[in-house]
């Protein structure tokens, strides 16, 4: 391995090189290292004139015109002409990745989860002066042992508060470290800003950030973007820093616009460690581009198909990421008597579980969907499978998406009669205006049918709910199901608590029996990278933590992650409990513990019902986790000790230790059930 290339400013003779004889700038800078007989001789040197590099550092021009005087042409000097990447630092100093920081800041990014790397020297100066000058003004920075677990916590943060956070990893290797949150935070429409180092781009100490060490020629990679570029709204390279502001808001412009999502920006190390100007730029000249409404001869066309439904539906995604949605959801079914609502994507609570047009959470198979005369799909993803259940044949179907022809997806349709990229919200503004204002409309409204359509749906609201109180009862032996688990965590969890939930096969008793019924209330994992749940439900609670301290408050809100066995150990439980530990994050985590993956042995059914492995045991098939792992023990050892931890099998303890775990998070300690669920209830 090469020796590091170091040097003092006393090891150091500056030049400004004649133009004439070099044909560069002459404010161009040579840096030398000196035999070490002359080191002391910095006013008797003489320089070879070569390719210099430009510099703005005050420091560093004033030594070059104090020495440029004391310089003399025809004296003969042995130079060790080794360049150094070193540099003396003035405190002073305002590089690229102080206005990152900087940037980040007045764009409203309040924290920055972080693994840091061989790429972030600038990046650590920065953020050590931040502390020093801007405290209060400045990202609060959360280390993440882990870059899985601090993408997650960002996707966690921006998808409760929906103001996006950033993440900074290290060279490729960090970034292909992101994995699967990648793929939950572009699924999941999470705004969040990641950046990574490259490696640098001189290797002689042309400028400083310079390489200094072996790993920088292994992790130079031809593209290094093009590793999550798919999976994001928008990719670039910083290639200087003089426009470092106006780059980081361009990336939050994407990050924030419909459908948002991550971005990410990278730049070598001597781009951030240059030196720059201090300035700023207009921030409210960045905003997100905002969609508008529908159109107005779709608004009539789309009430009217609602206004004379017999069996309408609205089918939703998304469109309770805007916490004012669910209450206007609310307000169409009350207008439109009979309407139904389903969540397809149990992403967010998009319509409250207390409200008769209530269906749930179905991925995608649902009575309704077959029987209904109208659909509205609205901010969806996947409305339904056909495969599994499709809409008849005559039914009226209107799609209403951010972006309804799915663009990053290769295979995508629904039949429909009309679509349209419109806000989810303005537009159900439209539609209620048309249904509340046109007398015709009205009248269809406030017939019998109506009335008796209504009534209908309480009904069948009733017997919905109560279906599922008798389904989530113990079993014979004492054993118990997710349904009562979570029907004891309603009971006995603060009315607010905020649901982290990636419950994987589980998460339709999960969502039958927590009934949510608050905006913001369920977060479910948005893509299919399992692991999610651990760093979403950290950064859930720190800013639930962080917005009500903004507002006077001493803490937020009660935080549960409820997650199956196998999505714990995807999550890397050791950074998480740590983080936990380290920044006093208290959650309470349910580990679901059915001894394996079920969700393989579900899509094998789906295929091969009467094959192979239909017969077959979880160990044959390789699923199964025998011997089960200690969960709340892994847990307990990542954060030293300091987490209430407990396993429990039996209803009869279930409901003493889950009061001993909420009173323990409540007094700010993290606490891990570990509970033995029985299958298929």
């Amino acid at each position: 391995m090469p020796p590091l290339l170091r040097a003092t400013p006393r090891q150091r003779v500056l030049q400004v090189v004649p133009v004439a004889k070099s044909g560069v700038s002459a404010t161009g800078l040579c840096y030398y290292r000196l035999a070490s007989s002359l080191q002391n001789s910095v006013d008797s040197a003489l320089a070879t004139p070569t390719t210099c590099i430009p510099s703005i550092n005050r420091q560093r021009s004033a030594l070059i015109r104090a020495s440029q005087s004391q310089v003399t042409p025809n004296r003969s000097l042995t130079i060790q002409r080794k360049w150094s990447s070193t540099v003396a630092i003035d405190p002073k100093m305002y590089t690229t990745s102080f206005a990152f920081f900087e940037a980040l800041w007045d764009a409203g990014v309040t924290h920055v989860f972080v693994n840091l790397g061989s790429d972030h020297p600038s990046i650590i100066e920065a953020m050590v002066k931040g502390a020093r000058e801007k405290k209060g003004q400045f990202p609060q920075i959360i280390t993440c042992p882990n870059e899985m677990v601090a993408m997650s916590m960002a996707d966690g943060y921006a998808r409760l508060t929906n103001k996006p956070q950033a993440v900074i990893v290290h060279v490729d290797v960090g970034t292909q470290g992101l994995g699967a949150a990648v793929h939950n935070a572009s699924a999941g429409r999470a705004p969040i800003l990641v950046f990574a180092g490259i490696s640098p781009i001189t290797q002689e100490g042309e400028l400083r950030g310079s390489r200094t060490e072996f790993i920088h020629w292994i992790q130079d990679v031809p593209d290094q973007k093009q590793i999550v570029a798919q999976y994001c709204r928008y990719s670039a390279e910083l290639k200087t820093g003089v426009n470092v502001k106006q780059m980081v808001n361009r990336a939050l412009q994407f990050a924030k616009s419909a459908p948002q999502g991550p971005v990410y920006l990278c730049g070598s190390r001597e781009v951030m460690e240059q030196e720059i100007e201090p300035y700023n730029i207009q921030q409210d000249e960045w905003d997100a581009v905002e969609l508008g409404g529908l159109p107005g001869s779709a608004v009539g066309k789309i009430a009217e198909a609602l206004a004379g439904a017999e069996r309408p539906l609205l089918i939703t995604g998304y469109a309770g990421r805007n916490p004012e949605m669910p209450a206007k959801l609310v307000e169409l079914a009350n207008t439109v008597k009979g309407l139904r609502v389903l969540d397809t994507g149990g992403s967010d609570m998009c319509f409250p579980a207390d409200h008769p047009a209530w269906l749930g959470l179905r991925y995608g198979n649902e009575e309704a969907i077959r029987t209904a005369d109208t659909i509205i799909v609205l901010d969806c993803d996947v409305p339904w499978i056909p495969t599994q259940c499709k809409p008849r044949e005559d039914a009226k179907i209107f799609h209403i998406d951010v972006d309804p022809l799915k663009q990053v997806m290769p295979l995508f349709y629904i039949k429909a009669q009309a679509r349209y990229r419109a806000d989810a919200m303005a537009s159900v503004s439209q539609i209620l205006a048309a249904l509340q204002s046109d007398e015709k409309l009205k009248a269809k409204l406030a017939g019998g049918a109506s009335e008796q359509r209504w009534s209908a749906l309480q009904k069948s609201y009733r017997e919905r709910v109560d279906g599922i109180a008798a389904r989530s009862r113990p079993l014979d032996n004492g054993e118990f199901g997710t349904g009562h688990l979570c029907s004891k965590l309603r009971e006995l969890c603060p009315e607010d608590t905020i649901w982290a939930v990636e419950a994987v096969t589980n998460t339709l008793f999960v969502h039958d029996n927590i009934q949510p019924t608050k905006p913001g209330q369920w977060i479910n994992c948005g893509g299919g990278g399992l692991g999610w749940s651990g760093g979403g439900a950290l950064g859930v609670k720190l800013a639930s933590d962080y917005e009500a301290k903004l507002q006077g408050k001493k803490q937020g809100k009660f935080v549960v992650q409820i997650v199956g066995d196998g999505s714990f150990l995807f999550s890397v439980p050791g950074s998480v409990y740590w983080i936990a530990k380290r920044y006093n994050i208290p959650i309470l985590t349910i580990v679901l513990n059915n001894k394996g993956w079920n969700a393989p042995r579900r899509s094998l059914l789906l295929v091969h019902p009467d094959g192979l492995g239909a017969a077959a045991t979880n160990d044959d098939i390789h699923i199964a986790f025998n011997p089960s792992p200690d969960y709340a023990g892994i847990a307990k050892a990542a954060a030293g000790g300091d987490v209430f931890a407990e396993r429990v099998d039996q209803a009869a303890e279930l409901e003493h230790v889950l009061k001993r775990a909420i009173q323990a998070v409540q007094g700010g300690q993290t606490a891990v059930v570990d509970c033995k669920v029985a299958s298929g209830c």
